[in-house]
């Protein structure tokens, strides 16, 4: 059960002034980037630390430093936003998972996951890569969930907030 859905059950028993200072108390979620380039997802699996749980593996490493000066590859100068620490996350399938139709819905629960868990308890300056299993498709989601949670903490990397 997700947090949202939490607040929206107490909604319906205490009324809505409950829930909008319940959502101001919940933890923010932290804008995430997706990880694209062939070489990321080398570096997290070269030099990240990794957990494999029933449901999917998790990759972690911190994420390379950025040069505070120059421009970007667009050609604009870096803002302090854009020098901010970020969590960034990526996701795979392999075969092993199914064919397309399996990998790619593996890929879309693991999606839904790193916004609603990595996204408020990750560390930011860190890059995840989440990797589906051959497991990932027939597990609740209340499951995955609980192994991207435990994973999390077993790299030390849970955050409260």
């Amino acid at each position: 059960m997700s947090l949202r859905s939490v607040f929206l059950l107490a909604a319906n028993d205490q009324g809505k002034d409950d829930v909008n200072s319940a959502a101001q108390n919940a933890p923010q979620r932290a804008m995430l980037t997706t990880l694209r380039q062939r070489r990321e997802f080398l570096r997290l699996a070269s030099q990240g630390r990794k957990v494999a749980m029933p449901g999917l593996v998790l990759q972690a490493a911190p994420t390379l430093a950025q040069k505070k000066t120059g421009l970007q590859p667009s050609g604009q100068h870096n803002t302090p936003q854009q020098n901010a620490p970020q969590i960034r996350v990526g996701f795979t399938a392999s075969k092993k998972v199914g064919n397309a139709v399996a990998r790619n819905r593996a890929k879309r629960r693991l999606r839904a996951l790193a916004a609603d868990i990595i996204g408020r308890h990750g560390q930011k300056g860190t890059d995840y890569v989440l990797i589906a299993r051959a497991q990932t498709n027939e597990r609740k989601l209340a499951d995955l969930q609980k192994d991207l949670c435990m994973a999390l903490s077993k790299l030390s990397l849970w955050r409260d907030e």
